[in-house]
């Protein structure tokens, strides 16, 4: 996984790509009917049920725009909120909260909208040890936002990128000559170029599952798209050998069942890629 050092590096790519994409050479509607020595007072107000998440982007967006403005967070991330409630106030020069308006609503509605979804399929794991997992289907350009808001939720985070693990699809299997080539192949790469990155392999079959464990090195195993029955076999065949994973397809109604076979992970793309925003809002005071 990615260092922390990566992470900030990524946040911060983020908030400056976004305020040269807004504001540009100048935001001339504040610039026109605002003054420069304007001081003003803003709330985050919540019109919506869910997982608020985005609180501490917030403050780092603001203090990107306006060292000088302060927040004060009523509300932190990863808490309940309901229509209603004040998150924070932001107070400073008028101009620059309006500035960073637009990039923290937009970051804080889909960050919140990712959370509350992550928290409802978390929910629905209780009780069965297995992880929620996101996947690398994000939004291009804001994917750490996407994988914070998965955290904040309560998931885990897959992968951040192609970089910091090793992952063999079935395009790679085929693409290689087969599951043993891959791996075999895999393996030989990392120590050639002196790096330490997890494998992790699908299997689309049991047959795949069997041909995987006879080859040493590997991290989990991503059982893609077996029904509840083959999972169950799976996860029996695999043992404490490595970890196991299902995916594909899984959805609220069969979370639960997948976990009840004993898989250690889940990972879904819908936490990150079918969400409705949460609808918060801006205002003066």
């Amino acid at each position: 996984m990615i260092s922390k050092e990566q992470f900030n590096t990524e946040i911060d790519l983020i908030i400056s790509n976004a305020i040269r994409e807004d504001v540009g050479d100048g935001d001339h509607s504040s610039l026109a009917c605002i003054p420069a020595s304007a001081k003003g007072k803003a709330k985050l107000l919540v019109k919506d049920e869910g997982v608020i998440a985005g609180v501490e982007f917030a403050k780092k967006v603001f203090a990107y725009v306006d060292k000088d403005m302060t927040v004060e967070t009523l509300i932190e991330d990863g808490s309940q909120v309901k229509y209603g409630d004040i998150v924070f106030y932001v107070e400073g020069a008028s101009q620059s909260i309006l500035k960073a308006e637009r990039l923290v609503l937009n970051a804080m509605q889909r960050m919140s909208a990712i959370a509350t979804k992550t928290r409802h399929f978390v929910d629905l794991l209780e009780g069965t040890g297995t992880k929620i997992l996101d996947t690398r289907k994000t939004t291009p350009g804001i994917r750490a936002l996407e994988k914070w808001a998965v955290k904040i939720g309560g998931g885990e985070n897959h992968r951040f990128a192609l970089y910091d693990m090793i992952m063999l699809k079935d395009n790679h299997i085929d693409f290689s000559g087969g599951i043993t080539k891959a791996i075999n192949t895999t393996k030989q790469y990392l120590k050639d170029t002196n790096r330490d990155l997890k494998i992790i392999v699908e299997a689309r079959n049991l047959d795949e599952i069997k041909e995987i464990l006879e080859t040493e090195g590997v991290y989990r195993i991503l059982i893609d798209n077996f029904n509840y029955e083959d999972t169950r076999t799976a996860v029996a065949l695999i043992g404490d050998q490595c970890l196991t994973e299902s995916s594909g397809g899984i959805n609220e109604k069969t979370i639960r069942k997948y976990a009840e076979c004993g898989v250690d992970y889940i990972s879904s793309g819908a936490l990150t890629h079918s969400v409705y925003n949460l609808d918060l809002s801006l205002k003066a005071v």
